[in-house]
């Protein structure tokens, strides 16, 4: 009995856990977008990308819900793609602070065409953002310094849950 109750509990713990992961991306993506939308803050390329882990996320944690199935490979998936969104915010914080150049993937014009006089003037009008400009700040921190510790945590946690699984079970 102890032993089936404590896995259950070990269920409803890690359901609560992915439960948090799940608000928090919708959190996520919602705050970027009314930083983006509604206060006027510019996203740079790896502001972009930064996105895409917390929508996959928001996918497969609603998969684990819906189908009930192959949980095991989910709770993987989201582990890679916490390493990844770990990996990618750390280097846009290296950008920031100047300890990694900026690459390819913050040249939002892609500044290897011929332009035409009209089309220079057009781009120079345009406001791009670079990786390395910090726009917006909480607490004194950026978002990729932010995005950064909270990707590890999860990344961490949903170690974890896919390590501690069968135990789970």
């Amino acid at each position: 009995l102890y032993i089936l109750l404590s896995n259950r509990m070990s269920e409803i713990k890690n359901k609560n856990i992915l439960n948090i992961i799940f608000l928090f991306s919708i959190f996520a993506l919602l705050a970027a977008y009314f930083i983006e939308y509604i206060l006027g803050h510019q996203p740079c390329n790896l502001c972009l990308i930064e996105r895409i882990p917390y929508i996959l996320t928001i996918i497969i944690i609603s998969l684990i819900y819906i189908f009930k199935k192959n949980e095991k490979i989910h709770i993987i998936l989201l582990s890679l793609i916490f390493i990844s969104a770990t990996l990618i915010s750390f280097y846009h914080f290296g950008i920031e602070q100047g300890f990694i150049k900026e690459s390819f993937v913050c040249d939002i014009n892609n500044g290897n065409k011929s332009l035409t006089t009209e089309e220079l003037l057009k781009e120079l009008k345009e406001k791009t953002i670079s990786c390395k400009d910090v726009t917006f700040k909480i607490l004194g921190l950026s978002l990729a310094t932010i995005n950064t510790l909270i990707s590890l945590l999860f990344s961490v946690i949903t170690l974890k849950i896919f390590f501690d699984y069968e135990k789970n079970k």
